[in-house]
């Protein structure tokens, strides 16, 4: 019978076990639309569209004081989203180890994010600030459900498996992400007005998530809860909690300084990948002049082949390790970023073509740095760790979308802002190559998968 122990005392098995991954599958699911449909198609278009309405082309928006170009307007809202974040999130982190109510926080901020996503229906004519109040809202409640659900990994996958079920979760939302997009590519061929189109794409992402996060709000009911973190002294409110579990996570992690570098590599090759993928569809349209129905195609594409290249580095690992396996997919990012500067415009196949090789490694690089860092965090810490982790992931580029924005701005050419995104993923490989996976596994007090069992006495360089 297959059992796992999570850090609370409470036992899975058997059926147990598969349906808690078939709910975090299920959410994974549901809510992968906000990358898909809301952040990478529609959300990163209209946003500056609408604002391009309220000032023109040449105007500028005054946020605070500060004038902002329309077309920079979405990145720059992702900036401020990922500077609060970095607050935020460890905060959440905190608060859900301590208080071991996982379920309760991952559906909350499930359902909130929904909501904000179903309100953008109501983003019309030049009322950019209703979208910017949206945005915000949808970007703090998914990236901080994020954080929960991506520290129950432990709790469901032992050692062995954790680079299997990360991919499987991986694929799963790239499949429930890739469905909807279809669906709204239907929906291109009957409404040629394309604010009229963004609008109703963003407005079925919020029921869509709302809808198929049902499911494990119905299947986690009978999940466990850490007692033990439940009880845990201390008096106050959960908020003040949070930050008192907050400052003792930093003062923990200094214990641990292989997973503080794996985390720094991550934090800064995560940035340029979310950056790429946030503002495809901005650079295909606006710079390669491609329409809304070929770059609709091609983010199609990224999501099915996406869903099999998942699956196929999870298999990689299995053999070379993910810590190699992850190397190996940067220097494709590397090249993905060098093809996009040249790439002609009007080529739709060709950009079609740089879609699929960056999709075979996009969900295997998402899936395996994930699993990479579950064994590295000690038992009874995950959504903390997992809090900081989530700090440059999924919506919480800082650097990316801010250079980006900055060469977009004072080049005025989206050929510049793409490439200069390459020196993350350089740097990002240089310091992953340092990182000993397996003395970091036993720092933490985690059993070494099978992948890394054959290779402990070799040097990181040559294994992991």
């Amino acid at each position: 019978m297959q059992t796992l122990q999570d850090g609370g005392g409470a036992a899975f098995a058997g059926p147990a076990l598969r349906r808690q991954r078939f709910a975090w599958y299920t959410y994974g699911w549901a809510a992968h639309t906000f990358e898909t449909t809301v952040v990478a198609v529609f959300l990163s278009q209209y946003l500056p569209a609408v604002a391009t309405r309220a000032v023109g082309a040449s105007g500028r928006l005054h946020i605070i004081g500060i004038p902002i170009a329309p077309g920079s307007l979405f990145t720059y809202v992702a900036s401020f989203c990922a500077f609060v974040l970095v607050v935020l999130m460890p905060i959440a982190g905190a608060v859900a180890d301590r208080f071991g109510r996982k379920r309760e926080m991952l559906l909350t901020f499930g359902f909130l994010g929904a909501a904000s996503c179903a309100a953008m229906w109501f983003i019309t004519g030049s009322n950019w600030g209703l979208g910017v109040g949206l945005t915000i809202a949808a970007y703090l409640t998914y990236t901080c459900g994020k954080v929960i659900y991506n520290s129950m990994l432990p709790d469901i996958a032992a050692a062995d498996e954790r680079d299997r079920v990360s991919s499987v979760g991986w694929a799963a939302g790239y499949v429930g992400g890739g469905l909807l997009l279809a669906l709204n590519f239907v929906l291109s061929f009957f409404i040629t007005d394309l604010a009229e189109l963004a609008r109703i794409s963003l407005g079925l992402a919020g029921l869509w998530w709302a809808a198929f996060a049902l499911v494990p709000l119905r299947m986690l009911r009978n999940a466990p809860r850490d007692t033990a973190k439940s009880a845990a002294p201390g008096g106050g409110s959960v908020l003040t909690a949070g930050f008192h579990q907050l400052g003792d996570t930093f003062r923990h992690m200094r214990g641990y300084p292989l997973t503080l570098l794996f985390l720094l590599a991550y934090l800064i090759y995560y940035d340029g990948i979310n950056t790429v993928t946030t503002l495809a569809a901005q650079y295909g349209s606006q710079e390669l002049k491609l329409t809304q129905n070929t770059l609709l195609t091609a983010i199609l594409i990224v999501q099915f082949t996406a869903f099999g290249g998942a699956l196929l580095l999870g298999r990689f690992a299995d053999r070379w390790g993910a810590k190699r396996v992850v190397c190996w997919s940067l220097v494709v990012w590397i090249g993905v970023v060098v093809c996009a500067y040249f790439l002609p415009a009007h080529t739709p196949l060709a950009f079609d073509a740089l879609a699929i090789g960056l999709s075979i490694v996009l969900g295997g690089t998402q899936a395996l740095s994930r699993s990479l860092y579950a064994g590295m965090i000690p038992a009874g810490k995950e959504a903390e760790y997992f809090s900081l982790y989530e700090v440059s992931s999924s919506g919480s580029s800082i650097f990316g979308t801010l250079l980006f924005g900055v060469a977009l701005q004072n080049f005025g050419s989206y050929r510049v802002a793409i490439v200069s995104l390459m020196v993350f993923f350089v740097i990002g490989l240089v310091l992953l190559a340092r990182v000993d996976v397996a003395r970091a596994v036993e720092a933490a007090g985690n059993a070494l998968p099978a992948s890394l069992r054959g290779r402990r006495g070799e040097p990181s360089s040559a294994g992991v």
